[in-house]
């Protein structure tokens, strides 16, 4: 399968460096300079342009890769974005992270990593495909009022669409397979973001943050993915008083 992706960086010899190593590691690539025309680009897909995953530059001339994402991220929940930063404050990461993006790596970086973390974010975005005999069918997972279907990748509560971004729906899915278990923020990582990521462990916090505003009622008392002291985070094996249907043991 041949993958879009779409660079977003003003610095020209680090956008040449991606261009010309994504196109050789096999991924079809377009390079723009500024957020303005990579919101153009990103919002093309009615004329037959889509991509699979925006490598994004904070530092962007005019406006900046954080409003790139946050303008993004409210019409397109899914599309992996990967933070590219000379920024190695926390604050900076954290905001990308909240405001949608998937993962970061900070400048200078080694192109090996990079690629590494494309190829994991790719691999995570990827939808179940149709095989010889059709395709195969997962079914939904119910939780009392949340509804969690995999195959459609989509996510209901009271009955309502609920718009997560990819990484949210991992850690979702992950969480209300395996009711009751606590899972370390080591865990977390490993099983959403990969064994290659080396990043913080407060990446695991920000994106349980944003997924409790989005489906709890009172994100400080959390009815589905509760904290657990001292270890992580678990889902509740009785949401509402039902345990999900089709949950698996960790």
């Amino acid at each position: 399968m041949s993958y879009r992706i779409l660079c977003v960086e003003d610095n020209p010899e680090i956008g040449r460096l991606l261009t010309e190593s994504l196109a050789a590691a096999g991924y079809a690539c377009d390079w723009v300079r500024d957020g303005e025309a990579a919101l153009a680009l990103l919002g093309a897909e009615a004329a037959g342009v889509r991509y699979d995953l925006v490598t994004l530059d904070l530092m962007l001339p005019g406006m900046d890769g954080l409003e790139v994402c946050r303008r993004l991220r409210s019409r397109d929940s899914l599309t992996p974005v990967l933070m590219v930063t000379a920024k190695a404050a926390i604050r900076d990461v954290v905001v990308g992270l909240e405001i949608g993006a998937d993962d970061y790596i900070t400048k200078p970086f080694a192109m090996p990593i990079l690629l590494a973390r494309v190829q994991a974010l790719l691999r995570r975005g990827q939808r179940q495909a149709p095989t010889g005999d059709g395709i195969v069918a997962t079914p939904p997972l119910v939780c009392g009022p949340l509804v969690i279907d995999a195959g459609e990748h989509r996510v209901y509560l009271d009955g309502k669409p609920i718009q997560l971004t990819a990484k949210e729906f991992a850690l979702l899915s992950l969480f209300a397979r395996h009711p009751g278990y606590s899972f370390s923020r080591g865990e977390l990582l490993d099983h959403v973001w990969g064994e290659e990521f080396d990043g913080y462990d407060h990446t695991v916090n920000t994106h349980i943050n944003r997924l409790r505003n989005k489906i709890e009622a009172d994100p400080a008392r959390p009815r589905f993915i509760e904290t657990v002291w001292g270890v992580g985070y678990r889902f509740s094996e009785t949401p509402e008083g039902q345990g999900p249907s089709g949950a698996e043991r960790p």
